[in-house]
């Protein structure tokens, strides 16, 4: 079946058997390996992308749900300002893990961001660790992260 839909700004038609995980999707036929496979349960978070604006597990969701949305995968936010902006504050806070969860991480904290009511407001830690809570790091612990949340907060005054 074919499915269209929008990755990382681009109209894409992929031939797939519609009920594959879109997971296997996007990182087997159109080559978006930053999503990775952990537990296979949407316990992990390891496999998110941001769906029509939502956070969501690509290991749980069938490739038809996909189709007419908009997807947005590390490969396509990693060299835009927003996507910088995160990434550079994790280096900053030395909160870059191993890059199994790290891509899942830099996507958790630019939804969080990009979708505060007040951009002016930096998000507290609780509100931090909450936007992380579908993202289990297996590396070490969350403070680093929490801090670089902060950090994108401040330094992306203007861009969010």
């Amino acid at each position: 079946m074919k499915i269209c839909f929008k990755l990382n700004g681009q109209a894409v038609k992929v031939d797939v058997d519609p009920l594959q995980p879109l997971l296997h999707t996007l990182r087997e036929r159109l080559g978006m390996t930053s999503a990775k496979q952990g537990c296979g349960e949407g316990e992990c978070g390891s496999c998110s992308i941001i769906m029509d604006n939502q956070l969501v597990n690509t290991c749980l969701i069938p490739t038809i749900q996909a189709k007419g949305t908009a997807l947005v995968t590390l490969e396509g936010l990693r060299d835009t300002p927003k996507g910088l902006c995160v990434i550079d504050a994790l280096l900053e806070a030395k909160g870059v893990q191993c890059g199994f969860c790290s891509p899942a991480m830099v996507l958790a904290l630019y939804h969080l961001l990009d979708n505060r009511v007040c951009a002016s407001i930096t998000p507290t830690d609780k509100q931090i660790r909450e936007a992380l809570a579908g993202n289990l790091c297996r590396c070490t612990g969350y403070a680093m992260i929490v801090e670089a949340g902060k950090i994108a907060a401040r330094k992306g005054e203007g861009l969010w």
